[in-house]
Protein backbone atom coordinates (compact mmCIF):
# COMPACT_ATOMS: atom_id res chain seq x y z
CA UNK A 1 0.00 0.00 0.00
CA UNK A 2 1.22 3.49 -0.73
CA UNK A 3 -1.25 5.55 1.30
CA UNK A 4 -0.81 6.04 5.04
CA UNK A 5 -3.71 4.43 6.87
CA UNK A 6 -5.17 6.22 9.88
CA UNK A 7 -6.49 4.48 12.98
CA UNK A 8 -10.00 5.59 11.98
CA UNK A 9 -9.69 4.14 8.45
CA UNK A 10 -8.39 0.81 9.78
CA UNK A 11 -11.15 0.68 12.40
CA UNK A 12 -13.76 1.26 9.70
CA UNK A 13 -12.39 -1.70 7.72
CA UNK A 14 -11.94 -3.95 10.75
CA UNK A 15 -15.39 -3.33 12.24
CA UNK A 16 -17.24 -4.26 9.06
CA UNK A 17 -17.21 -7.78 10.55
CA UNK A 18 -20.10 -8.39 12.99
CA UNK A 19 -17.84 -10.40 15.33
CA UNK A 20 -15.40 -7.50 15.59
CA UNK A 21 -18.32 -5.16 16.31
CA UNK A 22 -19.51 -7.54 19.05
CA UNK A 23 -16.00 -7.52 20.56
CA UNK A 24 -16.24 -3.72 20.76
CA UNK A 25 -12.99 -3.24 18.86
CA UNK A 26 -11.45 0.23 18.62
CA UNK A 27 -8.16 0.99 16.88
CA UNK A 28 -6.03 3.23 19.10
CA UNK A 29 -2.87 3.36 17.00
CA UNK A 30 -1.58 1.99 13.70
CA UNK A 31 1.73 2.41 11.90
CA UNK A 32 3.81 0.49 9.35
CA UNK A 33 4.59 -2.45 11.65
CA UNK A 34 2.22 -2.31 14.61
CA UNK A 35 -1.31 -1.76 15.82
CA UNK A 36 -2.99 -1.23 19.17
CA UNK A 37 -6.61 -2.27 19.67
CA UNK A 38 -8.97 -2.12 22.61
CA UNK A 39 -11.95 -4.37 23.22
CA UNK A 40 -14.90 -3.29 25.35
CA UNK A 41 -15.57 -5.87 28.05
CA UNK A 42 -18.87 -7.78 27.88
CA UNK A 43 -20.59 -9.96 30.46
CA UNK A 44 -20.95 -12.66 27.79
CA UNK A 45 -17.17 -13.17 27.92
CA UNK A 46 -17.39 -14.70 31.41
CA UNK A 47 -16.68 -18.43 31.35
CA UNK A 48 -16.96 -19.07 35.12
CA UNK A 49 -19.78 -17.21 36.88
CA UNK A 50 -18.18 -17.94 40.26
CA UNK A 51 -14.68 -16.72 39.38
CA UNK A 52 -15.72 -14.22 36.64
CA UNK A 53 -12.74 -14.65 34.34
CA UNK A 54 -12.87 -14.15 30.57
CA UNK A 55 -12.93 -17.12 28.20
CA UNK A 56 -9.53 -17.83 26.63
CA UNK A 57 -11.11 -17.79 23.18
CA UNK A 58 -11.68 -14.05 23.54
CA UNK A 59 -7.98 -13.55 24.31
CA UNK A 60 -7.01 -15.76 21.37
CA UNK A 61 -9.32 -13.80 19.06
CA UNK A 62 -7.72 -10.52 20.17
CA UNK A 63 -4.22 -11.89 19.61
CA UNK A 64 -5.20 -13.09 16.15
CA UNK A 65 -6.81 -9.74 15.30
CA UNK A 66 -3.89 -7.63 16.52
CA UNK A 67 -1.23 -9.79 14.87
CA UNK A 68 -3.22 -10.03 11.62
CA UNK A 69 -4.04 -6.33 11.40
CA UNK A 70 -0.47 -5.27 12.25
CA UNK A 71 0.11 -6.23 8.60
CA UNK A 72 -2.54 -3.80 7.30
CA UNK A 73 -0.06 -1.19 6.04
CA UNK A 74 1.18 -3.63 3.39
CA UNK A 75 -2.01 -5.64 2.79
CA UNK A 76 -4.74 -3.01 3.16
CA UNK A 77 -6.95 -5.66 4.77
CA UNK A 78 -7.18 -8.50 7.23
CA UNK A 79 -5.53 -11.67 5.95
CA UNK A 80 -6.17 -15.39 6.49
CA UNK A 81 -4.50 -17.04 9.48
CA UNK A 82 -2.38 -20.07 8.51
CA UNK A 83 -1.10 -21.02 11.97
CA UNK A 84 -1.29 -19.52 15.44
CA UNK A 85 0.09 -20.21 18.89
CA UNK A 86 -1.27 -18.69 22.10
CA UNK A 87 0.29 -18.62 25.58
CA UNK A 88 -1.93 -17.70 28.53
CA UNK A 89 -0.20 -15.92 31.41
CA UNK A 90 -3.00 -15.01 33.84
CA UNK A 91 -6.78 -14.91 34.05
CA UNK A 92 -8.49 -11.93 32.43
CA UNK A 93 -10.91 -10.48 34.94
CA UNK A 94 -13.78 -8.14 33.96
CA UNK A 95 -12.55 -4.99 32.24
CA UNK A 96 -11.60 -3.68 28.84
CA UNK A 97 -8.64 -5.31 27.14
CA UNK A 98 -5.80 -3.92 25.05
CA UNK A 99 -4.14 -5.93 22.28
CA UNK A 100 -0.84 -4.85 20.73
CA UNK A 101 0.29 -6.44 17.47
CA UNK A 102 3.70 -6.27 15.82
CA UNK A 103 5.01 -7.51 12.46
CA UNK A 104 7.88 -9.97 12.90
CA UNK A 105 8.58 -10.68 9.22
CA UNK A 106 6.86 -9.58 6.03
CA UNK A 107 6.93 -11.99 3.12
CA UNK A 108 5.48 -12.11 -0.37
CA UNK A 109 3.35 -15.17 0.33
CA UNK A 110 3.43 -15.55 4.12
CA UNK A 111 4.14 -13.15 6.97
CA UNK A 112 4.68 -13.60 10.70
CA UNK A 113 3.28 -11.32 13.39
CA UNK A 114 2.94 -11.44 17.17
CA UNK A 115 0.60 -9.88 19.69
CA UNK A 116 -0.02 -9.51 23.41
CA UNK A 117 -3.18 -8.79 25.41
CA UNK A 118 -3.14 -6.63 28.54
CA UNK A 119 -5.71 -5.74 31.21
CA UNK A 120 -6.57 -2.20 32.37
CA UNK A 121 -3.60 -2.24 34.75
CA UNK A 122 -1.17 -3.17 31.97
CA UNK A 123 -0.70 -6.74 33.17
CA UNK A 124 0.15 -9.25 30.45
CA UNK A 125 -2.71 -11.76 30.08
CA UNK A 126 -1.79 -13.67 26.93
CA UNK A 127 0.64 -13.55 24.03
CA UNK A 128 0.95 -15.32 20.73
CA UNK A 129 2.34 -15.47 17.24
CA UNK A 130 0.75 -16.25 13.90
CA UNK A 131 1.56 -16.98 10.30
CA UNK A 132 -0.64 -15.14 7.79
CA UNK A 133 -1.27 -15.52 4.06
CA UNK A 134 -0.24 -12.14 2.70
CA UNK A 135 -0.08 -12.99 -1.00
CA UNK A 136 -2.24 -10.62 -3.05
CA UNK A 137 -5.76 -11.99 -3.62
CA UNK A 138 -6.42 -13.58 -6.99
CA UNK A 139 -8.39 -11.38 -9.37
Amino acid sequence: MTEKLTAEAVEAKLTRAPFHQWLGIHVRHVDDDSIELTATWREEWVVSPERRYTHGGILAALIDLAADWSLVSSTGRGVPTIDMRIDYHRAAMPGNLTAKGQVVKRGGQFSVAQASVFDNEGKLLASGRGVYLTAPPKA
